[in-house]
């Protein structure tokens, strides 16, 4: 049977005869071709390769050594012409909440990524880069420092990825504002409301102090990378217009505010010759604003729930719509999806990118078929409407809690949906994890990973943003959990578990990090039961954890300190140990309201 390369190329011809051992190569420039286009021919007279330009040839390369590698080779002829979607391909790391990675797994991020043919990498920093001066805000971070950069840098290099600044300049910023020596620079010192909950103050003021504090930020940062591009955040501020610049926003309005603010941090870089992302969350909602976009400035869509997922949320009307749309989230326009916004920049003439989710966060086992269909809608909006970029992102909501390797076919998938959406809309993910990311003869880890990524629909609770495995683990008043699973969904969803273990166990991966994933995946399993447990005992007793019996309530606490030992382990074989204290505590509520039911 023909090898079908990873990703799936746009155009694939076999034929009977193929290249023989020591059959000459040959490579020739074809300006004709597409952007890091290529067409790979081979067999009996060789093996030619035809490309646009250097990543068109990496591309081919790569391409034909996967084809090598099958037993059909010799006897198979290839004709295969490929070229990508979308110019940029990105994939966002946040290794602000809490997690930051080590080297070695920084090293294994770009492989996973050079494999999918992303272009660019963006690591994702609010207070985890060591910056000159500002040690109060990350000491006890375990930060990225300037050599760490400058070595991913490097590696990125000869991958063919550009390693792209991604730090906050507006909201997002409490790590820093907490500290007395940054409160001056808060927008609101008190802190914000949101769904009903206090928070504390995470918002710059708009000030052109705070613009140069932030550009500061940025010049000590970008130093240690190659790249001429870098994305400024600016998502997200909260408190704008409720402090400082309340007056300003109540003359000028707040997107003007807003907007004055992000030219004040993108003017000197654009001027510099950069070219400089920046999130579209507030800036979409404000068409007046569309005319002020200057050249070389790119707002990026974000959206991270599927179009089906939003309106299972809608159509069942009650609680976790209600509370999303108390966070100010407009569930008509996420039903529509990234069309909605990209249609409006396409019209407007702005260049822009798509950036869906890789659904690991709020999850521990992840949320795979949601992001597949997020990731699907932002390429098919992204191909309709024009975006330049594709930017798939991997957040740590709630510290990270989830392992790695949960966003590894997310990431996989993301890759090749940029690349090329149609050929690769069907792909069999488990299949291309086993045999190109965990290789793994038994073809069972990769299989699992895309089995535990949709654990979370068989509890029958549809929620936004997350899982009710996370929402029971990590219990927020401000995002109850809408309704409680029925027992056979919890009978479903631990049976499930059950068998994942069980596959796991026999699983075979050759990778380097394989004895890692099946441990951080085994302990990601038992999270999860614990997770389905808690839910039953809360369903029997009607209510949160605090309800149910005392001796459940003690069963289970004397599960969860084990749990917690064995999440310190399996961070520490991927990740830095600082902001491990700081994730395991978001655990606490929980171990509060079961201390509660034990002692009643």
């Amino acid at each position: 049977m023909p090898t079908t390369p990873f990703p799936v190329p746009r155009s694939l011809r076999t034929s009977r005869g193929g290249a023989p051992a020591g059959a000459p190569l040959t490579t020739a420039v074809d300006p004709g071709l597409p952007a890091e286009g290529y067409r790979l021919r081979t067999g009996p007279e060789g093996v030619s390769i035809h490309h646009r330009d250097p990543a068109g040839l990496r591309y081919a390369l790569q391409t034909l050594d996967q084809l090598r590698a099958g037993p059909d080779f010799p006897e198979t002829g290839y004709d295969i012409s490929d070229h990508p979607d979308f110019e940029r391909r990105g994939f966002l790391l946040d290794i602000s909440r809490d997690r930051v990675p080590t080297r070695r797994t920084l090293a294994r991020w770009v492989d996973i990524l050079s494999l999918a043919r992303f272009n660019q990498f963006e690591l994702y920093t609010e207070h985890t880069y060591a910056f000159p001066g500002h040690q109060r805000v990350w000491q006890d971070a375990s930060p990225l420092t300037a050599g760490d950069l400058r070595w991913l840098d490097a590696r990125c290099a000869a991958a063919g990825i550009d390693l792209v600044v991604n730090q906050n300049t507006f909201g997002h910023m409490e790590r820093f504002l907490a500290h007395p020596p940054y409160a001056h620079r808060a927008e609101n010192p008190d802190g914000f409301e949101r769904g009903g909950t206090h928070h504390p103050p995470s918002t710059l003021a708009p000030t052109e102090d705070n613009a140069g504090f932030a550009h500061g930020l940025l010049t000590q940062i970008t130093a240690q990378v190659r790249a001429r591009r870098l994305n400024i955040g600016a998502d997200e501020p909260f408190e704008l217009g409720t402090g400082r610049s309340r007056e300003r926003v109540e003359r000028d309005g707040l997107g003007t505010v807003y907007f004055d603010y992000v030219t004040s941090v993108l003017r000197p870089w654009l001027d510099s010759g950069y070219t400089v992302q920046f999130w579209a969350d507030v800036f979409a909602r404000h068409p007046e604003l569309l005319d002020r976009v200057p050249p070389g400035a790119i707002p990026v869509i974000w959206q991270y729930d599927a179009p089906e997922h939003v309106a299972a949320v809608r159509e069942a009307d009650g609680v976790e719509a209600v509370a999303w749309q108390r966070r100010g989230a407009d569930l008509d326009r996420l039903h529509e999806g990234f069309a909605a916004h990209g249609r409006l920049l396409a019209q407007a003439g702005v260049p822009y990118w798509v950036a869906p989710g890789a659904g690991n966060w709020n999850g521990i086992i992840g949320r795979l078929d949601n992001a597949v269909e997020n990731m699907v809608d932002a390429a098919e909006a992204g191909l309709a409407h024009g975006a330049s970029g594709y930017l798939l992102t991997s957040w740590g909501d709630n510290g990270m809690w989830d392992a790695p390797s949960v966003a590894f076919g997310p990431a996989v998938f993301g890759g090749a949906a940029s690349w090329c959406l149609e050929s690769n809309r069907e792909l069999d993910l488990g299949a291309v994890l086993d045999e190109h990311v965990l290789l793994d003869a038994a073809g069972l880890a990769g299989r699992v990973l895309v089995r535990l990524g949709g654990v979370y629909r068989l509890f029958g609770v549809p929620l936004l943003n997350g899982s009710p495995v996370a929402r029971a683990l990590f219990p927020d008043p401000s995002l109850p959990m809408p309704d409680l699973p029925a027992p056979t969904a919890l009978d479903v969803a631990g049976g499930t578990l059950a068998e994942c273990r069980l596959d796991l166990s026999a699983a075979e991966p050759a990778a380097a990090d394989g004895d890692v994933v099946v441990r951080e995946l085994l302990h990601a399993i038992d999270l999860a039961q614990f997770a389905v447990d808690l839910l039953r005992a809360r369903t029997e007793a009607g209510g949160a954890a605090d309800a149910i019996p005392a001796g459940a309530a003690r069963r289970l606490l004397r599960r969860l300190d084990p749990l917690l030992a064995e999440q310190r382990a399996c961070w520490l074989l991927r990740s830095r140990s600082g902001g491990l204290d700081d994730s395991l505590a978001r655990i606490d509520t929980l171990r509060h309201q079961l201390l509660r039911a034990a002692h009643r």
